[in-house]
C-alpha cells in the first residue's frame, strides 16, 4: 500500500508562486509515475503534470512553461513548482501514484492507484 500526502497549498496572489509536495509512504515508488492532477469547483478532474521514475515528464498545455514537477527519491517526494499562478489554477491539487515498470508517464487517471486528499490552491485576481 502507498499513502500520499500533499501540503504546500494555500492562498496567493496572481502572479505568485507556490510549491506543493507529495509525500508517500508505506513503499517506495521505485517503478512508480507519479501525476498532479486538480479540480475546480463545477468541473471534472484534469490532469495536470506527471513524472516518471527515471524523471520523464508531461505537462498539460494550461501549464507547460508555468510549473515544475520533480521528484527526490532518497525521500520519497514529489514537488510541484509553480509560478506565474493565475485564477484559473485555482482548485484542489491531487498527487497520484501508480506502478509503471516501463518508465513511462500517463494522463488518464485510472492508471493512478493511490491518491493522496488534496490541498487547496486559491489564486486571488
Amino acid at each position: 500500500q502507498v499513502q500520499l500526502v500533499e501540503s504546500g497549498g494555500g492562498l496567493v496572489q496572481a502572479g505568485g508562486s507556490l510549491r506543493l509536495s507529495c509525500a508517500a509512504s508505506g513503499r517506495i515508488l521505485f517503478n512508480y509515475a507519479v501525476g498532479w492532477f486538480r479540480q475546480a469547483p463545477g468541473k471534472e478532474r484534469e490532469f495536470v503534470t506527471a513524472i516518471s521514475w527515471n524523471d520523464s515528464t508531461d505537462y498539460s498545455d494550461s501549464v507547460k512553461g508555468r510549473f515544475t514537477i520533480s521528484r527526490d527519491n532518497t525521500k520519497n517526494t514529489v514537488y510541484l513548482q509553480m509560478n506565474s499562478l493565475k485564477p484559473e489554477d485555482t482548485a484542489v491539487y491531487y498527487c497520484a501514484a501508480g506502478r509503471r515498470p516501463s518508465l513511462t508517464v500517463t494522463r488518464f487517471a485510472d492508471e493512478y492507484g493511490y491518491w493522496g486528499q488534496g490541498t487547496q490552491v486559491t489564486v486571488s485576481s
